[in-house]
């Protein structure tokens, strides 16, 4: 052997490509996870066939329209649809893959470009991806008219694609340390909530497309989003088969635009995030000294008397703001009793007694007061001696319900009247309202003090095993009492129709106010004396989650 071969160098083996690494990684997270159990494999694939399926309809659906006069407009939409989408999706479910957490990656000696091109690789690798090709391609094929219109349509699909993908990413690592905080995982459990106001907005678009003209309604909202990236990338492609390589130039020059937009901010927001020390404990702290400080609380805090009253309304309102559960729960009341006069009004076929849906949903968090406490309600109960006590302990919990539903009820009552209609009917509705929101809170008192039942701190469940039957018996029972309560005014406004007494309908307003009013501080002195010899019972029922 030479003396040259002997001295030359040995080149160290190749490193592994970055982007095959992530790859791997996210491939094997996705099978590891599906190991943890039968039912989460079953999940999996049973959303992998309803994403493919939903996939396959749309767009053989688009297919069909091929040709139709307005179906520009429609692709339009639908892509516009998708990329919200896209941006929404890390802030709702921030969980949904573990390679959305860039901080997982602070301490390895990872450039930022190299790692936005394997992230973004990474995140071609999924269900999402795939049914996002799928409908952009079927939106593509809808338009594409010629050889001109089909060369811009596959840039066209893949620029789309590219936009949506790196969007989630930007927004993910800019908004990574609110995911990550307490703030995050309630915004991830209001989800459900944004997904059944998107699921009715779906459906009542689905029945205004489905009439004959239905497609020409979307032609004013069309121009608009064709030139808001990446939707002017599928706008393109209807251009260049209408001859307008101009608009379709200019259409694509705007996609592209925002993809390197997204992915020069992508790369500025990781690399401030992997560079720049976590200082949110810091920031709590310095807070948390500014407030002693100024020597007192802040806002409503400070309106609220220094006794039980107001200790335990502000104790209240807290749970509704700070437990998931508790703010899962008021969210989804207030939200599904501002969309049923909502939805009413779209369908065209509403009415104004709709806007009971209000009353009747808030008045409804009045059940099972002591559960949302768990076991922690052993504190409360060490405080209560006598039935006064329990008298003070309710009434506050009810006022701070108060604090929020009188305003809302009046809220969605006058929108009501004024979407809906007709504004004579107002008065008669805003005082059954009240008498209904009165008797809930007089039915909660009672089931909340004969009733109760434990809500898990974790995982999903709102009641703990085997108290299920507790619950539905607390909750439609004290309806229907709820009901029964309110049947001497509901008899007074029907004789008032029937009688034709119409002139008279303006006083169920200052009639339901003091019958609410009334009913409900009846039923908190009734069940105050109950409450204070039943406390070992509630505690028992209420920390069994």
């Amino acid at each position: 052997m030479s003396t040259e071969s002997a001295a030359a160098p040995v080149r160290p083996a190749a490193a592994p490509s970055l982007t095959a690494v992530f790859v791997r990684l996210k491939l094997t997270l996705l099978r590891n996870g599906l190991r943890q159990s039968t039912g989460r494999t079953l999940a999996y694939v049973s959303s992998v066939l309803v994403g493919l399926l939903f996939a396959a309809g749309v767009v053989t659906g688009l297919i069909a329209l091929r040709g139709n006069a307005h179906v520009g407009a429609l692709v339009v939409l639908l892509t516009g649809m998708l990329t919200l989408g896209w941006a929404a999706m890390p802030l709702f479910f921030p969980a949904s893959d573990e390679t959305l957490d860039p901080t997982r990656l602070v301490m390895l000696p990872l450039r930022p470009r190299p790692l936005i091109v394997s992230l973004l690789v990474t995140s071609l690798v999924g269900i999402g991806p795939v049914v996002t090709l799928a409908l952009v391609t079927g939106s593509v094929i809808a338009v594409a008219d010629g050889a001109a219109a089909a060369a811009v349509g596959v840039v066209a699909v893949v620029l789309v694609v590219l936009v949506c993908v790196s969007l989630a990413r930007a927004v993910a690592t800019a908004s990574v340390r609110l995911l990550t905080s307490r703030r995050g995982r309630d915004l991830a459990v209001l989800s459900g909530l944004f997904i059944a106001l998107g699921g009715q907005g779906v459906n009542i678009a689905a029945q205004k497309l489905g009439r004959p003209d239905g497609l020409a309604v979307l032609e004013p909202l069309g121009d608009i989003l064709r030139w808001v990236p990446p939707v002017s990338a599928v706008a393109a492609v209807d251009d260049a088969g209408h001859g307008a390589y101009g608009r379709a130039l200019t259409g694509l020059g705007l996609t592209v635009l925002a993809l390197v937009l997204l992915l020069w901010w992508w790369q500025r927001t990781l690399t401030t995030l992997m560079t720049s020390p976590d200082s949110s404990t810091l920031q709590a702290v310095e807070k948390d000294s500014a407030r002693r400080a100024d020597g007192g609380e802040r806002g409503l805090a400070r309106l609220l008397s220094r006794g039980r009253t107001g200790t335990v309304i502000l104790r209240t309102l807290r749970y509704g703001w700070r437990d998931p559960k508790s703010k899962m729960a008021w969210s989804t009341a207030l939200g599904a009793g501002l969309l049923v006069p909502v939805i009413s009004s779209l369908q065209g076929n509403g009415s104004i007694y709709t806007a009971f849906s209000a009353a009747t949903l808030l008045g409804m968090q009045m059940y099972n007061q002591f559960g949302q406490d768990t076991s922690a309600f052993w504190m409360v109960a060490s405080t209560i001696s006598t039935p006064r006590d329990a008298y003070q302990e309710l009434r506050a919990r009810a006022l701070a319900l108060a604090l929020v539903a009188i305003p809302y009820v009046t809220l969605v009552v006058v929108g009501s009247a004024a979407l809906i209609g007709p504004w004579s009917a107002f008065l008669e509705v805003y005082g059954l309202s009240l008498a209904v929101l009165g008797a809930l809170l007089a039915t909660g008192a009672l089931s909340s003090v004969f009733f109760p039942y434990s809500i898990p701190s974790e995982g999903t469940k709102n009641v703990a095993p085997g108290q299920g039957a507790i619950a539905w018996f607390s909750l439609f029972g004290g309806v229907v009492v709820g009901a029964v309560l309110c049947a001497p005014l509901l008899a007074l406004t029907i004789w008032l129709h029937v009688a034709g007494l119409h002139h008279l309908l303006w006083v169920l307003l200052p009639v339901g106010a003091v019958y609410g009013v009334g009913i409900a501080e009846l039923g908190l002195r009734v069940m105050a004396p109950r409450a204070a010899r039943r406390l070992p019972e509630i505690l028992a029922a209420v920390s069994k989650g």
